[in-house]
């Protein structure tokens, strides 16, 4: 019982997994959430028993009210809830039907904040941390995202909320904006057009990696950062805080 526990939402991969693996490191016992249950159990059986694969769809109030119990049972304690389960779907305005709309809120924003709003009691015994995951498309607009950059936005502003009110019970809640990362799903689907235009754009010349998200939420939700609450971390290499014109800029002083 004096374990603490972390439960991590899209755990079955990408930065969900990488932030697992850093937490177990760290002598943290993890609730490992995804839907996808193939991935799910065949990840977690390569990790050891301080991992509990829960298969949950965060975006289902119920399931998410089960999953938050069976954690408390097993683990006699919540200490971090790290919300990073997320859906992308991109295209234009004219074709975000209310299904593909839906789809994208359900998950990125209604997920953010059933397992907030359940785990908030089992955080407030422990004083604990809400890190939720948004991405730097919620700071900054871009093409053919309207849904997935609105979810962002929202869970970006949920957080604040959420710091101003569960604050008074001891637990501070934080938002983390991940730039463009180099996970297996953006290496297949970026061209080497897109991979260019974004080392031009990023002022460290690079993608980040999935453990150098996780660092940032380990740290966030960790005692080291005690008295940081409601706080916006873009983990993104400076690439939304150079706005227009880099690229241009890099290229003239170069030069």
């Amino acid at each position: 019982m004096t374990q603490p526990c972390a439960i991590i939402t899209g755990a079955a991969r990408g930065i969900g997994l990488a932030t697992t693996d850093l937490f177990l490191a760290d002598g943290w016992r993890v609730v490992m959430v995804d839907r996808d249950a193939d991935a799910l159990f065949a990840e977690a059986g390569k990790r050891n028993a301080d991992a509990l694969p829960i298969l949950c769809d965060v975006s289902d109030a119920e399931a998410v009210t089960a999953m938050v119990a069976e954690t408390d049972a097993w683990a006699g304690r919540i200490d971090a809830l790290v919300n990073n389960a997320g859906v992308a779907e991109f295209g234009p305005i004219a074709e975000c039907d209310t299904a593909m709309w839906r789809r994208v809120l359900a998950t990125n924003l209604d997920g953010v904040f059933f397992c907030s709003q359940t785990a908030a009691p089992h955080l407030a015994k422990t004083r604990g941390a809400i890190v939720n995951i948004a991405s730097i498309s919620g700071l900054r607009a871009s093409t053919l995202r309207v849904a997935y950059g609105t979810s962002k936005a929202a869970v970006i502003h949920l957080t604040k909320q959420q710091a101003a009110e569960y604050g008074e019970s001891g637990v501070r809640a934080n938002v983390v904006c991940p730039g463009p990362v180099r996970t297996k799903l953006a290496m297949a689907v970026h061209t080497q057009e897109i991979i260019d235009a974004y080392h031009d754009a990023i002022p460290l010349n690079r993608y980040g990696s999935e453990r150098e998200i996780a660092e940032v939420i380990a740290f966030l939700c960790s005692r080291k950062a005690s008295y940081v609450t409601g706080q916006v971390i873009a983990a993104d290499g400076g690439f939304e805080s150079t706005g227009v014109g880099l690229p241009a800029l890099r290229q003239s002083a170069q030069t």
